[in-house]
């Protein structure tokens, strides 16, 4: 049997469990969305009573008619941090899975058929071939892959993205990230697209399918794979996650570059978005 280095503890935070169903929401104005937050006792400034488990599956046409900058910030950052939290809550679990299969095989346990299948499934997902059991170097770059994206890094790229939730994509393909599709007819084509391009702005069903994709986006392409050695390394001298560092691993976002990813920092620190690093996820 192949022994191998065990991998950086990475269970789940100390209170965390898994919450109802999540509920899902389609509200026609931010005034909606606004009256469901208050009837749930959902603010920014109470956060500590855990956050509702809550899909909001488009969000409203009028964020760009709230006068209030801090208030369409507020609505924004309310209705996405749930989906936020339920996308690194599904990468949690499979990330215990993986480390309890491999955790078992070194200490002499072969999976069963239907954790072989779960393990084949999530190595598909995160575009990873080979055996982890026998194969260290298959192993580490497994566990580099599955692993959370700090809620401050996914709210700022969100919000800057996509216009805080006002732009043509966000309000008509669910699209908060600006993620293209290279299959024609799958997304929408953007007004200023050079001739001979075919590719599109890819459509969601929902906005928690746009949240899912780019997270597993930054966690497979190789152009962030200076992202996932900042966040191993971290996990390795058991430092915690933080946005503002792993930005600087989104040199390749955006054509912008270095200055996209001093804006992408700038923006979580000024709207002190590292305060939703540890929070539980609640049922409504």
């Amino acid at each position: 049997m192949l022994g191998c280095q065990s991998p950086p503890d990475l269970s789940p935070l100390e209170g965390e469990s898994s919450p109802p169903s999540a509920v899902e929401v389609t509200p026609d104005s931010h005034a909606e969305l606004a009256r469901l937050f208050a009837l749930n006792n959902y603010d920014l400034d109470n956060l500590e009573l855990g956050v509702p488990k809550l899909i909001v599956t488009t969000l409203p046409q009028d964020l760009d008619r709230i006068a209030q900058v801090n208030e369409r910030k507020r609505i924004f950052f309310l209705t996405l941090l749930p989906m936020v939290l339920m996308a690194n809550e599904e990468i949690q679990a499979e990330r215990d899975l993986i480390e309890s299969l491999l955790s078992g095989f070194d200490q002499g346990r072969l999976p069963s058929a239907h954790e072989a299948e779960q393990l084949a499934e999530i190595q598909d997902k995160y575009r990873i071939s080979g055996d982890p059991f026998s194969d260290c170097d298959i192993r580490e770059k497994l566990l580099k892959r599955v692993d959370i994206l700090p809620p401050s890094l996914v709210l700022a790229q969100a919000a800057n993205e996509s216009g805080w939730g006002t732009s043509r994509f966000a309000r008509v393909a669910n699209n908060l990230f600006g993620e293209w599709t290279f299959t024609p007819g799958t997304g929408v084509v953007p007004a200023n697209r050079p001739a001979g391009e075919i590719y599109e702005v890819r459509s969601f069903p929902t906005i928690y399918d746009s949240v899912k994709s780019y997270m597993l986006n930054l966690n497979t392409h190789r152009a962030y794979v200076p992202l996932r050695e900042k966040r191993i390394q971290a996990r390795l001298e058991n430092r915690p996650l933080k946005g503002v560092d792993l930005a600087h691993g989104l040199q390749a976002y955006s054509i912008r570059g270095e200055e996209y990813v001093e804006e992408i920092a700038a923006m979580i620190r000024h709207n002190q978005l590292t305060r939703f690093s540890y929070l539980n996820l609640r049922g409504l």
